[in-house]
């Protein structure tokens, strides 16, 4: 069982997929998946904008009551032996906390709980490594971490050959901001670019509007937690209607750009691939 999406990308890739026996409400992907029993749900309303639903997720926290909740009915019907979870963010997706709880009340399972915890491109490549050894296949997790390195290397060594280098701000969240950290830096360098906000290995940082104005960049990428590119479009009057916005660099230049961060830049798990090839076309349009 898979309660995080990055995990059942990798539980697919690895060539596992009918071992999976449920998932959580955000694993989609590969499409199979949705046939499977959900064992999760959110505790706060989703439909929100990008301001309320950062309150909903605050006020939640504050009360100390996880955003997430695992069904024990569930789990005991499908009785997995392994269950897949994270620890990097309790906010992004199923905890292990959240896991650890429900199966508090389900005293008679006793599966295998593997967290995650992916904060760089080198935790995620450990984290194949640790799905497919606890599975039993860890060939296979050696072999699709040398295969994507493989397509990552080409990748930068394409970006390299490029004589420009823009400065790029990639941002996590729309209203309060947040840059982009963890592994996202990361990205934007193999895609020749210079990442201006937030750091590799670090949480994504809350930031104030004025940061975005000094840092100017040349790009920015909007990729918010857990939104399609649709969304995020329809989200960006709280970046527009902002007096400063026209005059920022990327603006004048036609270098904003929205894309899919639930299905890329937000999982890190094999599709980080597919969101280091979005950047570079980003960057290097020619």
């Amino acid at each position: 069982m898979s309660l995080i999406a990055s995990a059942t990308e990798t539980v697919h890739a690895l060539g596992a997929g009918p071992w999976q026996v449920g998932r959580s409400h955000e694993c989609d992907y590969p499409a199979s998946v949705t046939a499977l029993p959900v064992c999760t749900r959110p505790r706060i309303d989703i439909a929100g904008d990008s301001r309320e639903i950062d309150t909903r997720v605050k006020a939640q926290l504050r009360d100390a009551i996880s955003v997430y909740e695992v069904f024990p009915d569930v789990l005991e019907r499908l009785r997995p032996t392994h269950i897949l979870t994270q620890t990097q963010c309790e906010v992004c997706a199923v905890s292990l906390k959240d896991v650890e709880a429900a199966l508090g009340l389900s005293p008679a399972l006793s599966p295998a709980v593997v967290p995650l915890h992916p904060n760089t491109l080198s935790d995620v490549w450990e984290d194949i490594r640790r799905v497919a050894a606890a599975l039993g296949v860890p060939e296979r997790g050696e072999g699709l971490v040398t295969s994507l390195e493989v397509r990552m290397d080409a990748v930068s060594r394409a970006a390299r050959d490029r004589r420009s280098r823009p400065r790029v701000a990639c941002l996590e969240w729309l209203e309060p901001l947040m840059a982009a950290g963890n592994w996202v830096p990361e990205l934007v360098e193999r895609a020749g670019g210079i990442n201006v906000l937030g750091a590799a290995g670090h949480h994504s940082p809350w930031m104030e509007w004025e940061e975005l104005v000094a840092a100017d960049p040349d790009v920015i990428v909007l990729m918010p937690c857990g939104w399609d590119e649709e969304r995020t479009r329809s989200e960006l009057h709280w970046l527009s209607d902002r007096p400063a916005w026209p005059r920022l660099r990327a603006v004048k230049a036609g270098r904003v750009h929205a894309v899919d961060g639930n299905q890329y830049f937000n999982r890190p798990g094999p599709r980080l691939v597919e969101s280091l090839e979005i950047l570079a076309r980003l960057f290097h349009p020619a």
